[in-house]
């Protein structure tokens, strides 16, 4: 890949993807395409199919997909199953159509067995059950994951998957009943301080442990490994340290309040996979590791959010 290179960054205004463009911007690509959502519907393939025909894109970034926290995933399961199938399926084999050789897709760890040990290796995929509450998400991102793998094997392209940990910042979505656990403890805490309150209602019990990747980190990761000739179609993304769900809880209040909080647990809601950190030592292997330091990243985050959202 060099700055002459047609680049196509699907999913370009999301989180990842906007990062992405940031990364390929700043670092000089200029013969970048991306097409909003009313442009381009990605779930639509002759529309997919003749977009990269007529496009010829050199590189893909696959940083699309339809995203939501717990309870987006476990109330809309067919709306996450059919619609992330459609999308990366029209992208993968319309790349391969428009005789694109090198793609990177983006997937979640919660491909992931729930129990499977820990930290995760690679190797761990479709070792174990599910985690039930966004079972059908993962099962569409699993489907990407083998999809890549066999059309390497079949037709001799090289599609790699990056699988990253929970990712946060700028344009995150702070919905609170369908965002993922870090944008939704910042607006809660952002709320504490608005209206001066000192309780904070946590879902579950706190006790779940996460790994979180600054999307910066990420983006620079995309960037590296599509640079990068692998032998591996499937790569761990992270920085291979977790914390409780009540770490970061106190952790973002301490840094936007500066003071500890109230946190007062709602029990009827899920805690999710009891314990989620990757094995990134085959990315450090091929000589990518995560750069950002967590507290400034959530502040960066807070900055962005308070912008995004005033």
């Amino acid at each position: 890949m060099n700055k002459k290179s047609k680049i196509y960054i699907a999913g370009h205004n999301g989180l990842v993807g906007s990062a992405i463009l940031r990364k390929l911007k700043n670092e000089g690509y200029k013969n970048l395409i991306f097409k909003s959502r009313n442009q381009l519907d990605l779930t639509n393939q002759n529309k997919v199919y003749n977009f990269l025909l007529n496009q010829k894109p050199d590189f893909i970034f696959i940083a699309a997909a339809k995203v939501g926290g717990i309870l987006a995933n476990y109330t809309k399961k067919a709306d996450f199953i059919r619609d992330n199938l459609f999308i990366q399926t029209n992208l993968i084999h319309g790349a391969f159509l428009s005789g694109v050789k090198r793609l990177i897709f983006l997937g979640s760890s919660c491909v992931y067995p729930r129990n499977c040990k820990q930290p995760i290796k690679e190797e761990y995929l479709l070792s174990g059950k599910l985690e039930e509450s966004n079972d059908a998400y993962a099962i569409a991102k699993i489907a990407g994951i083998k999809m890549c793998k066999s059309y390497n094997q079949q037709y001799k392209v090289n599609y790699t998957c990056l699988m990253p940990t929970n990712t946060f910042g700028p344009k995150d979505n702070y919905d609170l009943s369908d965002s993922h656990f870090l944008p939704a403890l910042i607006k809660k805490i952002y709320m504490l301080k608005k209206k001066k309150l000192k309780n904070l209602i946590l879902w579950g019990n706190g006790k779940a442990k996460r790994e979180l990747i600054y999307v910066d980190d990420l983006a620079d990761a995309c960037v590296f490994f599509m640079k990068k000739k692998t032998k591996h179609s499937l790569i761990n993304i992270g920085t291979g340290k977790d914390y409780t769900i009540k770490h970061y809880t106190n952790l973002i209040a301490n840094l936007i309040l500066k003071k500890k909080i109230l946190i007062k647990y709602d029990h009827t809601k899920p805690n999710g996979t009891p314990r989620k950190v990757l094995d990134v030592s085959l990315a450090r292997n091929y000589g990518w590791v995560a750069k950002c330091k967590l507290e400034d990243s959530i502040l960066k985050c807070y900055s962005s959010f308070l912008s995004e959202n005033n």
